[in-house]
Formats: C-alpha cells, structure tokens, sequence
C-alpha cells in the first residue's frame, strides 16, 4: 500500500477521473466493484465524485462539462507538476497541444488538459489543498497508468522533454514497451499499440485499478450492466482485465495484494 498527503513528484500520475454523462450511475457502478465511498464535493464543483478507500482520495467522477457532451466518455490520468503554467508551454514547444489551457480549481490546486503529438490526452496536476491520490496499489484504488500509441519513440521523447522520464526497455519479439522513470522511480509506462487494434481506437492513457480478484471482478463488472474488452490472462505483474463501465468507459483492472 502507498499512502502520500503532500504533493507527488513532477511527471508522476498523481489523480484519475472520469467525466460521464451520468455521474450517479457512474457511481452506483464504481462503487460495488471497487468499494468506494463516493463525496459530493457540491454544485461549486460541479457535483464531482470523490472516490475513497479507507477514508483516503483514490479517484474521482464527474459530469460531462457543457458543450463537450459528444467527447468520448474515459478514464484521465494526471500528470504532476510543480508548475503548470512551465509545464503548459513544455507542451507545446515538444509539439503537443493544449485543450484547455491552465486555470485555477478553486482551492485545490491548478490544471490543464493536453494532448501528446500522437494523440493521447492527459491531464497536469498542480496541488494546492488537494494534492492527488492519497491512497495506491491495494484492491480498490489506482495501481498503473501507461499510455499506449502508434508512435512509441515520439511520444518517449515527448514525455522526456516535459517530464524529464528516463525509460527501461522491455520491447521484445513483436512488442514496444518501456517503463518510465522519475528520480529513479518507475511511475508508469509507454507503449506501442498492437497493430491489431482497430485504427479508431486512438493513442490514450489507460487506468488499472487493483482487485482481490481478477475473475471475480470481472464477473461482478458483467453482474452491473459493463462489458469485457480482454478477457482475464496472467501476467508477470498479476493477472489482469481489460473491461468497460456500464456506461462504455474502459479501463484495465488487475490482482494485487490487500498488503502491497
């Protein structure tokens, strides 16, 4: 289990939400499968979700906002930084885009939304009182964030230039994959679609929440109205899921021990 209450390191995912068309299902979707406890945060925020595990903030879900009600429902992992508005111009002069450019969130701290130079979308995250997730790598909260692309080497060298990750190569016979790294510590990874995934599913950022058990989840995730994408398979790091909600969104769940 990882706990953390001050802000995380630049570049590290440090929050994930989801904006849906319809928050309260989301939530009575979320809430069985992960055990969360799910906070209003009120109408000043828009009624955003905040997940809690153990009485910490592991995630959160939110309504669409006004006029993007046609933007594809996902899973959006935040990356830290220490200063958004550096880390907004980064961006651009490494060639991606700005979505939205960097505003305040009240209080809790200041964000922007952006998009690499092959497609994918994230978030950054500048803490003010709220730093992040508080809570990771147990059942119920956020073990992995990765972004999968069709070009592996420019989105490497994108992240770098933002970030400053530093990779470990674990391609192999038919596959592209590195892990990144910041000050030393591996906080995600990057990795090349299969060529066989259908070309309208667009370069993005995945989410992988922890569960006791993969078989189990999966069951429960068909027992609440959402679908499988990749059945259950072992891997080296546990045996994961590639699922959606019962509302489309995907998102990849995976065993871990209720002590790691």
């Amino acid at each position: 289990m990882t706990t953390r209450d001050t802000p995380w390191p630049e570049g590290t995912p440090c929050w994930v939400d989801a904006m849906v068309p319809d928050p309260k299902r989301a939530a009575d979707f979320y809430g069985p499968l992960l055990g969360w406890n799910l906070i209003d945060q009120g109408g000043d925020y828009g009624n955003y979700l905040i997940a809690q595990v153990q009485g910490r903030g592991a995630g959160a879900i939110g309504p669409k906002p006004p006029g993007m009600e046609e933007m594809p429902s996902v899973w959006t992992t935040y990356l830290a930084t220490d200063n958004a508005d550096a880390t907004a111009a980064k961006i651009t002069a490494a060639g991606g885009q700005l979505m939205m450019p960097p505003g305040d969130v009240g209080p809790a701290g200041r964000m922007a939304m952006a998009i690499d130079p092959t497609g994918a979308v994230f978030g950054i995250w500048q803490a003010g009182q709220t730093t992040g997730i508080e809570i990771a790598n147990i059942p119920g909260t956020l073990v992995w964030n990765e972004c999968m692309t069709r070009d592996f080497e420019a989105a490497k060298a994108f992240y770098t230039s933002v970030f400053g990750y530093e990779y470990d190569d674990m391609s192999g016979d038919g596959f592209h994959y590195a892990t990144a790294k910041v000050n030393g510590n591996v906080v995600g990874g990057v990795g090349q679609l299969p060529a066989e995934v259908p070309a309208e599913v667009p370069p993005h950022w995945s989410t992988y929440f922890g569960v006791t058990d993969t078989d189990a989840a999966v069951a429960k995730v068909g027992e609440l109205g959402g679908s499988v994408l990749r059945p259950a398979q072992d891997s080296t790091y546990g045996r994961m899921a590639q699922v959606t909600d019962d509302q489309g969104v995907p998102f990849s769940v995976i065993s871990v021990s209720t002590q790691s």
